[in-house]
């Protein structure tokens, strides 16, 4: 397992972007699936940057773990983020209604759907005072 420990900052995005990219190279991610799991990453860690600690600042542990081998496929890339700001468990919102025209529909809850529906799983639990969202998504392996 790697992990990185950061002040939950906007200036630190680049840095959680450059863990996961590394994470995803190495376990053997094609391109299409590294965009798609960056986006989901974004999304969580600025909710963290944005929310956990309003109006302080505080600490992200991001973790990236495999399970399975890339030489006996399927690879499942497991990402967590963990932080001790205010509870809050994206998953207890409502899916937003996707019907709706982009002038009737709501601002909000748009970036955890995405989340939800590009990864396979997805799980929150508050424990020890900590919020902890898990994301998992089986890897396609580049060929070669």
């Amino acid at each position: 397992m790697k992990q990185i420990t950061i002040d939950a900052t906007m200036d630190n995005l680049p840095i959680v972007f450059d863990f996961l990219l590394q994470s995803l190279t190495e376990c053997g991610a094609s391109k299409s699936q590294m965009r798609q799991i960056k986006l989901c990453v974004e999304e969580i860690y600025i909710n963290i940057v944005n929310y956990a600690y309003t109006p302080g600042k505080g600490k992200a542990l991001i973790t990236f773990d495999t399970v399975g081998e890339k030489d006996s496929p399927p690879v499942r890339a497991v990402i967590s983020f963990t932080d001790r700001g205010a509870p809050f468990d994206p998953l207890s919102q409502e899916d937003p209604n996707t019907e709706l025209g982009l002038d009737d529909t709501p601002i909000g809850g748009l970036g955890i759907f995405i989340v939800k529906e590009t990864m396979d799983s997805v799980s929150y639990e508050r424990r020890d005072d900590k919020n902890i969202f898990t994301m998992e998504k089986t890897i396609d392996l580049q060929a070669g």
